[in-house]
């Protein structure tokens, strides 16, 4: 567990791979006085992330390496996050996995939101699965990352609906909502 150290916010790094809803989200969460946390560096795996406009328009830093040598990327990933005393990472939409050794390092330091109620879904194509499976929710989950894909100790979950209407691209959406609702709300207990 991580513990707040007097008033000062936790500093933070937000890794992504995509469009960045969710770290929109906890940056905007992360301006509130009493948010536990302060966004200092956005992290991306690929230049093509629409997400890292949010490091221009926040005047936030951001890092891109494309883990061609993954080794070699998160060394410098490693460096950086210790050059600006990170001592938090959210995981939002971030397609690579991380090392054992990178996770061991930030042990108990880093969580991730994944759109399912896990342990059900892990991995990619929640939504096809949930609906392939005729399940009547679905659901996200925000969970410790640990060495083993999705399966780290849960902080909070929502359940989802799932009506018979149901795209996989209409039910992302309606996840998507309730994600942007619970990653602050599994923070705010981390810290609290």
């Amino acid at each position: 567990m991580v513990k707040l150290t007097g008033l000062k916010k936790v500093k933070t790094a937000v890794f992504i791979s995509g469009t960045g809803s969710n770290l929109k989200n906890l940056i905007k969460f992360s301006k509130i006085k009493n948010s536990p946390i302060s966004i200092d560096l956005i992290f991306s795996n690929t230049t093509k992330a629409k997400g890292l406009k949010f490091s221009n328009q926040f005047n936030i830093k951001k890092y891109i390496s494309n883990f061609k040598d993954s080794k070699i990327a998160e060394a410098k990933i490693l460096n950086l996050l210790k050059k600006e005393n990170i001592s938090f990472i959210c995981l939002a939409g971030f397609m690579r996995i991380l090392s054992k050794s990178f996770i061991r390092k930030f042990s108990g330091k880093i969580v991730n939101i994944h759109p399912s109620l896990l342990p059900k879904y892990k991995g990619l194509d929640t939504h096809i699965k949930a609906i392939k499976n005729k399940d009547k929710v679905t659901g996200c989950t925000v969970h410790f990352v640990t060495a083993k894909l999705d399966s780290g100790k849960i902080i909070i979950q929502k359940k989802v609906k799932i009506s018979k209407k149901d795209t996989p691209t209409s039910l992302a959406k309606k996840v998507l909502r309730q994600e942007h609702k619970l990653y602050p709300v599994a923070i705010n207990k981390i810290f609290n």
